[in-house]
């Protein structure tokens, strides 16, 4: 039973474990996440920092010292602490990456934009791929990191969070990842490598927001004939998104015979702009400071333009950081200060001031900017600002005065702008809930959520004429997972490709190639059709099935088949249909005669007892009727049926566009974020041990202060110990400082060994008398015990005597009287009853019945202890108090536990129910002969006080006066027995 619980808490562990989903919103400034485990449901997870939002970064930290180990990394930081390194550090902290996915180093325009604001970071071409990389100079040689290798740090620390968060032994694998909806098909392949490096899996992708919608959804219910309209704005740090989302409820299939009604959760529009957001307007606020900060009298001797200050990375982090809190500040307030000093080479004091009016003035230029993404949602769902019920705002830069008084303005009315939901949180909720929902491992509430593709999509295949041709799959309105049949007139096998159709930001029109998909079996699939059913190319046909993937939203084809309408072979004829019509199995449609009455099923109808006459009978009219239907048939003419015939077609897809990493990157990268997990742990420890000697060099200053110390030492060990401890704590801040693990355990070894001897006397001359008291105890306890054992043992045999000798007189007095002899004359074989009972004395039982088994084992236990501690008593009484002691405590507590042990697992013996045993049965009947009651009368008391003495208790019946007075004696025996026992072995009984 205790394995099968132990099993089964074994697998819920694993269960649990393995079940654990997040949702992560993947924002350009921060990373939220929330978490759904057994028991705890739809948990934002906490940083380290008990924050509920990480921020967007990652940070190295240079390595002190140039050193020759291969295996030393770098320290990692992120989120807040490695924004925190931005002024020291410039040029290795790494944030808002999220802009930088999937593109081009030849983008010009967001790499410059990238380059202006983080000016010391060093950006390249990655070869060949034609992406950007950030190089390194904090390592022993240059290194190089892709967008998709930092991006998997930053997940791969969320997902640390996340394990750390819902508990020990938890392993975080399923994700739901949000995205912005403009997201084509090379940023989502940027975010697929990086959550395989960060050793994740995607379950979904699903635009910001559909997540926003589907956490809206989770705590309402609609109504099944009115769909509502709701337009999800979302104004984040670095883009802004509007969805027009349709919720309604419907009722659909359930198991069975069943239907069951869910919430539809379904896109209908969005509308972006790329780069407004948070960060947008605080470039306004930083391009102002800088011109006034050129306009103070030191820069302008100096001579410094702007091109000067944007190129100190040190100046540009500092003031980027006060342009942000000055926004939000005035979010809520009119006017906001900042200060800075050491400005731009430590060199120059600033003062800057902005109020609100100033702050909407420099924004004012952005008001269509703001109104786009609605207006374009509303064009691609085909409904207008009235059709709209509600305007939900989602995103930290939602918050600005300026934003909201310009949705009022398209919206017609403040009314329709709604905080309902979470603005930082909703996103990350509405992720882990869809992870949750694809888990079989929960059960939520039903919502079905549907994403559309945003981008249209074509497909672009060459013919067998050589001919190009182009077709449109999909508009931006589709919804994904809907899967769509595509005919393509080819008969041999050919390359398909499937593109995204994109508006550039020139306004430009291109096609972004997504997979290339090549056919494999076409060409020996329309031979076959040919050869085996005679089908020619005109009647042969080729379709593909293609949709847009419900995972990450980009087209797929999912299947692909070839067929052909031929000639049914069944309607033609032949021997079987031949032998199927002579036993009446024909065709059931107008070619089958009814029988007539008294023909084969009636005739089946006899009874067993005429069956031969009957089967004669049949077999006769089933001739005929056979006949009757064959004439009837070849004058009428067969209808000719046609049946289609398909053979699947295979393909393989593989993506392109964006090269992606390939197999030894993918090996390389890997195996250094592996070196660096091992050297952030190598480096966690190692800090641990250097914390450790430096409280343990502080503790020991304690420790010689200590009465109980000085008492059980000598002065020439405190003098050792303090010079020790001296040594440790000025090689911590020289030397030390740069030692290693190994080094500074070795050193916390040399002090632990002078000092734990020193604090093991003090402890043991403080607790030593108490154990001995509880050993003393103990041994009086058994050595009682002993002599309860033997006088017990004395009583049962002085009883047995007694009980012997008085039955022997018993059978003495029957012996002597006579019998007779005209009593047993008769017919032989008759007998007479017995129905006298002679009542025996009661005897005297003892309280609890011991044998010698039992005095040996106490006995043997007690000597044992009682020469041990005889032993060690005179060795330590040898010994001084600066001595180290013979005698512990430890050794003194398992003595006195272990002699507990023996005294209470005989007296729990004792005292256990023995089963109960069966009723006598009424007094039998017996010959009466002369031959037992001279063998009952032979018995003598010394046989009688041979027996067992263990079995003179089971000699009165259970349920006998004897044997109730009997157990209220046991019971009372064994209850002063208890009362006397040490405290342990009350426990223990």
């Amino acid at each position: 039973m205790l394995l099968q619980i132990y099993s089964f808490l074994l697998y819920s562990t694993i269960i649990s474990a393995a079940n654990i989903v997040v949702g992560v919103d993947l924002g350009t400034e921060y990373i939220k996440a929330a978490l759904v485990k057994p028991g705890v449901p739809l948990e934002i997870v906490l940083t380290k920092d008990s924050k509920r939002k990480e921020a967007a970064a990652v940070a190295f930290k240079p390595l002190q010292s140039r050193s020759t180990d291969p295996d030393v990394y770098p320290e990692r930081a992120y989120g807040g602490d490695a924004l925190a390194l931005s002024a020291r550090f410039p040029v290795d902290v790494y944030s808002n990456l999220k802009p930088l996915l999937g593109l081009s180093y030849k983008d010009s325009s967001l790499v410059d934009e990238f380059k202006s604001r983080y000016p010391e970071l060093r950006i390249a071409e990655s070869k060949p791929r034609g992406t950007i990389e950030f190089r390194s100079e904090s390592f022993n040689k240059a290194e190089s990191f892709m967008v998709e290798e930092l991006l998997g740090m930053e997940l791969q620390n969320i997902r640390a969070n996340a394990e750390a968060f819902a508990g020990k032994g938890s392993r975080v694998k399923d994700v739901v990842v949000t995205i912005p909806a403009f997201f084509t098909a090379e940023e989502k392949q940027a975010v697929e490598v990086a959550a395989d490096l960060a050793g994740v899996r995607i379950l979904a992708m699903m635009s910001d927001g559909l997540a926003i919608g589907l956490n809206y959804a989770t705590s309402r219910t609609f109504s099944e004939t009115k769909p509502e309209y709701h337009m999800i704005y979302d104004m984040g740090a670095g883009s802004t998104t509007a969805t027009v989302i349709k919720f309604q409820a419907k009722t659909v299939k359930d198991v069975g015979r069943f239907n069951k009604t869910v919430q539809d959760v379904q896109v209908m529009g969005v509308g972006w702009d790329k780069t407004l957001g948070g960060d947008a307007f605080n470039q306004l606020i930083l391009d102002d400071m800088i011109d006034k900060f050129l306009e103070t009298q030191r820069l302008k001797t100096l001579g410094t333009t702007r091109k000067h200050v944007t190129a100190h990375g040190r100046t540009m982090a500092k003031l980027w950081k006060e342009a942000e809190r000055m926004r939000q500040v005035l979010s809520a307030n009119q006017e906001t200060a900042a200060s800075f000093e050491g400005l731009f080479y430590d060199d120059v004091n600033f003062k800057y001031k902005l109020s609100r009016n100033q702050f909407e003035e420099m924004v004012s230029a952005f008001d269509k900017r703001t109104k786009s993404p609605i207006q374009q949602a509303l064009a691609m769902a085909k409904f207008g600002t009235s059709d709209i019920e509600s305007v939900i705002l989602h995103g930290g830069a939602i918050r600005t005065p300026f934003v909201q008084k310009q949705l009022e303005a398209i919206m017609g009315s403040s009314d329709k702008l709604r905080t309902n939901v979470n603005s930082d949180e909703a996103a990350a909720l509405g992720a882990a809930f869809k992870a949750a929902a694809m888990s079989p491992s929960y059960r939520v509430k039903d919502i079905q959520a549907g994403d559309i593709a945003a981008h249209p999509v074509t497909l672009s295949w060459t013919t067998d004429d050589g001919k190009e041709r182009t077709q449109k799959l999909f508009p931006p309105t589709s919804i994904a997972g809907i899967e769509k049949q595509v005919p393509v007139k080819s008969f041999e096998d050919f390359t398909m490709q499937l593109n995204q159709q994109i508006v550039d930001a020139a306004g430009k029109t291109r096609d972004i190639p997504v997979a290339k998909v090549q056919t494999q079996n076409l060409t020996v699939s329309v031979k076959e059709l040919s050869s085996r059913f005679g089908c020619s190319q005109d009647d042969i046909s080729t379709k593909f099935q293609i949709r847009v993937s419900p995972v990450n939203g980009l087209p797929e084809i999912v299947g692909g088949m070839i067929s052909c309408d031929v000639s049914d072979a069944s309607t033609l004829g032949g021997v079987v249909d031949d032998v199927k019509g002579f036993f009446g199995f024909g065709s059931k449609k107008g070619d089958q005669i009814p029988l007539e009455d008294g023909s084969v099923e009636d005739q089946g109808e006899t009874t067993e007892e005429s069956s031969t006459t009957s089967t004669s009978a049949a077999k006769t009219s089933t001739t005929k009727t056979t006949t009757s239907s064959a004439a009837s048939k070849s004058d009428k003419p067969k209808e000719i049926k046609k049946k289609t015939e398909t053979i699947s077609v295979s393909f393989k897809s593989d993506p392109i566009g964006l090269p992606g990493v390939n197999a030894e990157d993918f090996v390389r990268i890997h195996e250094r974020m592996t070196a660096f997990d091992n050297s952030d742990r190598s480096r966690k420890l190692r800090e641990e041990a250097l914390n450790t000697l430096e409280g343990y060099t502080y503790k020991v200053r304690d420790v010689l202060d200590d009465e109980g110390i000085i008492a059980v030492s000598t002065s020439t060990e405190r003098d050792t110990i303090q010079s020790k401890s001296k040594d440790a704590s000025e090689w911590l801040y020289s030397d030390g400082a740069d030692a290693s693990r190994n080094d500074l355990k070795a050193r916390l070894k040399e002090l632990r060994d002078l000092v734990e001897p020193i604090q093991k006397r003090r402890d043991e001359a403080k607790t030593r008398p108490e154990s001995l008291e509880t050993f003393q105890k103990a041994l009086e306890q058994i050595e009682g015990l002993v002599a309860v054992a033997k006088g017990s043992i004395e009583k049962q045999v002085n009883a047995s005597i007694a009980a012997a000798e008085a039955s022997s007189a018993e059978a003495a007095r029957s012996a002597s009287t006579t019998i007779d002899p005209q009593a047993t004359d008769g017919v032989e074989g008759e007998s007479s009853t017995s129905t006298t009972t002679t009542a025996a004395a009661d005897p005297p039982f003892p309280t609890i019945s011991y044998n010698q088994d039992d005095v040996e084992s106490l006995s043997k236990a007690y000597e044992s202890a009682k020469t041990w501690f005889a032993v060690k008593s005179e060795a330590q009484k040898q010994l001084s108090k600066t001595d180290n002691p013979i005698m512990l405590t430890a050794d003194l507590d398992a003595k006195a536990k272990q002699v507990n042990k023996v005294v209470s697992d005989l007296l729990t013996e004792k005292f256990k129910p023995k089963p109960p045993k069966p009723k006598s049965s009424k007094a039998k009947t017996s010959k009466t002969k002369k031959s037992k009651t001279s063998k009952k009368a032979a018995t003598t008391g010394k046989e009688a006080a041979a027996s067992s003495v263990d079995d003179a208790p089971d000699a009165t019946p259970a349920s006998s006066p004897e044997a109730v007075e009997t157990s209220s004696m046991f019971n009372e025996g064994a209850s002063t027995l208890i009362e006397a026992a040490t405290p342990s072995i009350k426990d223990e009984l």
